[in-house]
């Protein structure tokens, strides 16, 4: 059984999202995702400057032609920004100072900069308020995702209308206390027969028997897992250089920045996915199959 992961920032001591990215790393990340059980992933990279993020898509475009096995790996981008809410809590670990409000220009900068690559956008609807970014990115053949964001309900429901069809690991990009009723993850929920909604099952970002709860509801016909894996992903506790700042893994596998509560994407391995899948959720292969396979690539047009 093989597995497709539509969020590796990633793997093995090696950071997508690293400026000094290199051919050679690229290449060694793959291969340690394949030798995991991953045949194929977007590659994702989180909220920086438009400059930056053009950047990083140019060299990893680069990379992906020069090398077979990459290509073949590497089926496209997820860019994780910069159109997310920069409040503290709803942005996580991503910088708040590179937010900017979603708008038209910057997006076509950043699918002109991937190639025809660029295949999931994650971004705040409310800041994106007439749904006309999201309704472009669409049209461009982008499959456009709700994460770090804290919608109204009637806003979320227009992004949907707009176009937008996934929720990017629901239970996270949120702060800890939310309103008892009226918060982010009880407005997807209430909505998750029209959307993908994705959920990562490393039992630290959202607890087992909460994850049970919400897949309860989603259902295996509309949901998708992914890993969310760093750099740091199956290199042991220890403080390790992400994208030039500090982050902490502990014993758990749990990472963070430094002096904050905030979770700084998973080091859950494919492999691993797939095991908690069965043990915490009962899930048969087939099953599995299904939401770390399939769904990720028929909710990305790629099936």
């Amino acid at each position: 059984m093989s597995y497709f992961d539509l969020q590796i920032n990633g793997y093995a001591g090696v950071d997508f999202c690293s400026l000094d990215l290199t051919g050679e790393g690229m290449r060694k990340a793959c291969e340690a995702l394949a030798a995991d059980g991953v045949d194929g992933i977007l590659a994702t990279l989180i909220t920086d400057s438009v400059e930056a993020l053009c950047a990083k898509l140019g060299a990893m475009v680069r990379m992906r032609e020069e090398d077979e096995f990459v290509r073949k790996m590497v089926r496209g981008f997820h860019v994780e920004g910069p159109f997310l809410n920069a409040l503290p809590g709803f942005i996580g670990a991503h910088p708040a100072d590179c937010v900017v409000p979603a708008n038209r220009d910057d997006a076509a900068r950043i699918l002109d900069a991937g190639g025809g690559l660029v295949r999931l956008m994650t971004l705040a609807p409310e800041n994106d308020p007439d749904a006309a970014t999201t309704r472009f990115l669409v049209e461009q053949g982008v499959t456009v995702s709700a994460g770090h964001c804290d919608p109204d309900l009637g806003t979320l429901e227009r992004a949907i209308d707009a176009g937008l069809s996934m929720v990017t690991h629901l239970g996270n990009g949120c702060p800890v206390t939310l309103p008892r009723h009226d918060n982010f993850i009880q407005r997807v929920l209430s909505l998750s027969d029209r959307l993908w909604v994705c959920f990562i099952p490393d039992g630290a970002h959202v607890p087992f028997f909460a994850l049970r709860n919400y897949f309860r509801i989603t259902g295996l016909e509309r949901t998708i897992f992914t890993s969310d894996a760093i750099m740091a992903a199956g290199l042991g506790p220890g403080t390790y250089d992400l994208s030039g700042a500090p982050v902490e893994v502990d014993a758990e596998g749990v990472a963070r920045r430094p002096g904050s509560p905030n979770l700084a994407g998973s080091t859950i391995r494919g492999h691993q996915v797939a095991a908690r899948l069965r043990t915490e959720l009962g899930l048969d292969e087939g099953q599995v199959d299904q939401v770390y396979h399939w769904n990720p690539l028929k909710a990305l047009g790629l099936s």
